[in-house]
């Protein structure tokens, strides 16, 4: 797990634009995309190269997380329009190439199955963008999951609807939803996931420097072959290894740079 620290919002949406950008220069990519504040800056900052630096998502295929169960893709806060209104529409992303799971479709479980199968086919997520919940969730992967779970249908927590009943009228969230499982983010050949503020610290750390446990379920990433952690000051303020980050991270940043001039 590299962890990146970061000296406000805004460069934690450089460098992750930075790894996503340098995928899709290689040519036709599969991304992951995750919906919330979290990515915010690093969508802006995408949106920003598209327009200002001809970065083009014409060869892109995207896969987002999750999906409420119960709303239809045009829904106002389906997760499809969601990432449509924070990216898509603002990019040459064609959307027949934007993919989400169904959640009104009729059967749930095997929508789910038809999701995870989907990924696979795609020949799996090239770069999967990721946030954190409050409680160590990702995706809508609550404490308790299985880290090995594959695509599936789960039951949101208290607080992950607390959170998001402010998209809602009367703050009716739905209470089940879609989710790519532990198992199937996993997969991901390059996991980056980005944080920002105080309220995400407790769980960066548990994340970062707690054992691996389905309680904290960002915590598998421990075991990702290659996971990016993104950082600002606030959400790193509980982690006790900063010396060391700032050492690794200089140290990567250079090395990043020789190969660069040797390119």
């Amino acid at each position: 797990m590299q962890i990146v620290l970061c000296d406000s919002a805004d460069q934690v949406g450089h460098r992750a634009a930075d790894i996503i950008e340098a995928r899709l220069r290689r040519g036709p990519a599969v991304l992951g995309l995750a919906t919330g504040g979290s990515p915010s800056s690093t969508y802006q900052e995408l949106i920003r190269r598209h327009r200002e630096e001809d970065l083009s998502f014409s060869q892109v295929t995207a896969f987002t997380l999750d999906e409420y169960a119960g709303l239809a893709k045009d829904h106002e806060q389906s997760y499809y329009s969601t990432i449509r209104r924070e990216l898509v529409d603002h990019v040459d992303l064609p959307l027949e190439q934007l993919l989400t799971p169904q959640g009104d479709a009729a059967d749930l479980m095997a929508e789910a199955a038809r999701y995870d199968a989907a990924i696979a086919q795609a020949g799996g997520v090239d770069v999967q963008i990721l946030g954190i919940g409050a409680n160590g969730h990702i995706g809508f992967n609550e404490p308790t999951s299985s880290l090995t779970s594959r695509t599936r249908v789960k039951t949101l927590a208290g607080a992950t609807r607390a959170d998001n009943a402010r998209y809602f009228e009367e703050g009716n969230v739905p209470r089940l939803c879609l989710t790519q499982g532990l198992g199937t983010i996993g997969d991901a050949k390059v996991a980056v996931l980005v944080a920002m503020g105080a309220n995400k610290a407790s769980a960066v750390q548990a994340m970062v420097e707690g054992p691996v446990s389905a309680f904290c379920p960002a915590s598998v990433l421990q075991l990702h072959r290659t996971a990016v952690v993104i950082l600002d000051p606030a959400a790193a303020g509980n982690l006790s290894m900063l010396d060391y980050y700032r050492e690794a991270q200089k140290f990567n940043d250079q090395l990043g740079q020789g190969q660069r001039r040797g390119s």
